[in-house]
């Protein structure tokens, strides 16, 4: 097989790990209903400890931020290429929003979004997670910590000069899909009526 074979190969299997609904297996095992019917609404860690509490929630939170530096160590694995092992950690990103298995209906990203930035730029993601758990901390409102985490990891690989260029510009398309994702989180934000945990 040539490179580009290798390269569509490991960006199917990024989406397909992506695609693994911890919080959905979860909380349908443990509790016999489907996540995305409860609390928020999304299949995720935040609204796994809403429905299930801190135990379940960071298992969940560990496995989601583990299928994305699988992604990354996979497609790089195949590829041997810096640029396509971060594009691999989006797609996972993108299984996880928008899962085949669970009729595209998934999550907001972040966990895996961590754990594939912790693969690709770990200084970055480093310096993001300090920033995302003190907001949090302080404030109380992960979306705003999660969206905080994104655009500072994609600020910290710029000026620390981490990777290719063609980091940078990838990790502002993980700053795209966090503020997609979380939009009506942002409205609920400048309403005054976003969800504190």
């Amino acid at each position: 097989m040539n490179h580009w074979s290798f390269f569509l190969i490991a960006m199917l299997c990024s989406y397909l790990l992506g695609s693994i609904s911890f919080s959905y297996i979860l909380v349908k095992q443990l509790k016999k209903v489907d996540i995305r019917d409860h609390g928020s609404g999304n299949a995720g860690a935040t609204n796994t400890l809403r429905v299930l509490g801190k135990g379940p929630a960071t298992i969940v939170l560990l496995l989601d931020a583990l299928k994305g530096a699988l992604a990354v160590i996979l497609t790089l694995w195949m590829t041997d290429n810096p640029t396509w092992s971060i594009l691999g950690g989006i797609l996972a990103i993108i299984g996880h929003n928008w899962p085949i298995f669970f009729g595209f209906r998934g999550g907001k990203g972040i966990a895996t979004t961590i754990g594939a930035s912790f693969v690709i730029a770990w200084q970055a993601a480093l310096v993001a997670s300090v920033v995302a758990i003190l907001v949090i901390l302080l404030f109380r409102y992960v979306s705003l910590g999660s969206l905080l985490y994104t655009i500072t990891l994609s600020l910290m690989i710029f000026i620390l000069h981490i990777g290719p260029p063609s980091y940078f510009w990838m990790s502002l398309l993980i700053v795209l899909l966090a503020l997609f994702q979380h939009r009506q989180n942002m409205i609920q934000l400048f309403q005054g009526k976003e969800r504190k945990i």
